[in-house]
């Protein structure tokens, strides 16, 4: 017993609306269900755990979690209810509890990945928890990302994840695997990742979910060395894409757990260029979501913690998230000097090197279109700018190759917005009903979300008829915002920030 509050606790238990003794009845009846009929809690326990901070044997933790995460309709796990292996104390080494000790990383990506997969078991949607902000994330994690991981211990499981405990439930155990599974997980990596630039992460979340999901419990049995490192490796490509995914969605707070998941998977497996990478997700959800200082102290995080052998290409790709961040800032020159950098370095790049597989989305388009994104938020401060914008969205459209639906939307957006702040109404009209053609094919609220800023710039042009009959067609292809209020039990809980660019 430690005397002192579980202040975590404390605050997920006044987000639910329970009394203490019905919490001990849920309990009690969650853990039946499960298969240990003779817990017995009581009020006087729960008030324990709460104002003492006493931590419950197993397997209360699991059922907590279990009912918190149904409750408040998105994944609480038993570290955020300050229950972990090392109490809530240990959680308050740094923000989130971040980061955590390398032997639990399999442990917390396996829970976490159970518990998102319980809601979508059960129809809920993720609620919009708080966000760790940038600098909190960047204090807790630049030290831990710039050392070296401590090595796991060798020698087989015997049950359970070594250093920690599931809390995943209705699964079996996975199994260790050779190099013939490994590879096929990378490539089911490739179709996943295929399938989210066309068609946007709804429709197959759930599925690399639940493919991370099993990693995570291969992960928990000690492989050769070589095939250990590949592994980390997929658990690290799959994270990133069920952040993707989830931001895609709007799932938030969720998504930037699975990019801080990525990070620690990609650092387990020696890979620090691609724990660079999954920051560099982090930040351009923060700047999605309006936090642009937030999102420049997560890039300097991910380009200082991604080492030296991070490529040319991955180097120049780094550069054009900061020169976002600068623009969101007004900071244009800035965001021209990271820009130019970016060019440079991409030029570099002689391709002697293959580039890692999650680079390979990263192409001349893609330069092209975070160029036309930067100038067009930029424009937002200086007008000027937008006819730049113009030219690179136009560029990227004319790169794009097939099978990159979303990114081909949002240069559409990208060029019509700054025709709008150009002063063409005529040419942003043309290029605004191109997105609309296929915005509805996709299920990325993110594109939903852009089309609503280029709705906010067709408003000193509602006067023109052809301008008029376009914003009815937007606001039909929009969907409805959902009804804000409390949350109630299974309820989602919509995040009320609205992005910027």
């Amino acid at each position: 017993m430690t005397k002192e509050p579980n202040t975590r606790l404390a605050d997920l238990f006044g987000l639910t609306g329970w009394s203490k003794g019905e919490l001990a009845r849920l309990v009690n009846r969650q853990a039946a269900a499960m298969g240990h009929p003779q817990l017995a809690t009581d009020t006087s326990r729960v008030r324990r755990w709460i104002d003492t901070g006493e931590v419950p044997r197993d397997p209360v933790p699991k059922v907590l979690a279990s009912l918190f995460t149904e409750r408040l309709g998105r994944v609480v796990t038993i570290e955020d209810l300050g229950l972990g292996r090392h109490g809530h104390h240990a959680a308050k080494q740094s923000a989130d509890g971040l980061p955590w000790a390398p032997e639990q990383t399999a442990a917390v990506l396996t829970e976490f990945t159970g518990m998102d997969l319980m809601l979508n078991r059960r129809g809920l949607v993720g609620a919009g928890a708080a966000l760790a902000a940038g600098s909190a994330l960047t204090s807790a994690m630049s030290a831990w990302l710039q050392t070296d991981p401590a090595q796991a211990l060798p020698g087989p499981r015997g049950g359970g994840i070594t250093g920690a405990e599931r809390a995943d439930f209705d699964r079996y155990d996975a199994a260790p695997v050779g190099s013939q599974e490994i590879e096929e997980l990378e490539r089911s990596v490739e179709v996943f990742r295929a399938w989210d630039a066309a068609r946007g992460g709804g429709l197959q979340r759930k599925a690399v979910v639940g493919q991370l999901n099993e990693v995570g419990g291969m992960l928990g049995y000690r492989h050769p060395e070589h095939l250990q490192r590949r592994l980390w490796g997929v658990a690290a490509n799959l994270a990133v894409l069920a952040g993707w995914m989830s931001h895609d969605v709007g799932l938030e707070s969720t998504a930037q757990k699975y990019f801080v998941i990525a990070a620690h998977a990609a650092r387990e497996g020696g890979d620090r260029p691609r724990a660079g990478e999954a920051l560099s997700r982090a930040a351009r959800q923060m700047l999605h979501l309006g936090r642009p200082d937030d999102a420049l102290d997560l890039m300097k995080l991910a380009q200082s913690g991604s080492g030296e052998e991070t490529l040319p290409r991955t180097r120049a790709m780094l550069r054009t998230v900061e020169a976002w961040a600068h623009a969101s800032t007004g900071r244009g020159q800035a965001m021209r000097r990271s820009l130019g950098e970016a060019e440079e370095l991409f030029v570099s790049d002689r391709g002697d090197v293959p580039p890692p597989s999650w680079m390979q989305m990263f192409d001349e388009a893609d330069l092209h279109g975070m160029q036309a994104l930067a100038f067009r938020t930029l424009a937002e401060h200086e007008p000027s700018a937008a006819a730049t914008a113009q030219r690179h969205a136009e560029e990227a459209l004319r790169l794009r190759g097939s099978g990159r639906q979303r990114s081909q939307i949002f240069d559409y957006i990208s060029l019509a917005s700054a025709c709008f702040i150009g002063d063409d109404p005529e040419r942003a009209d043309r290029y605004a009903r191109l997105a609309l053609v296929s915005i509805g094919e996709t299920s990325s609220h993110r594109t939903w979300d852009r089309l609503r800023e280029m709705y906010r710039l067709t408003g000193q042009y509602a006067g023109y008829p052809r301008i008029e009959e376009l914003r009815e067609k937007i606001q039909a292809a929009l969907p409805k915002a959902p009804a804000k209020g409390p949350a109630r039990r299974g309820a989602a809980v919509w995040p009320a920030v609205q992005p910027t660019v």
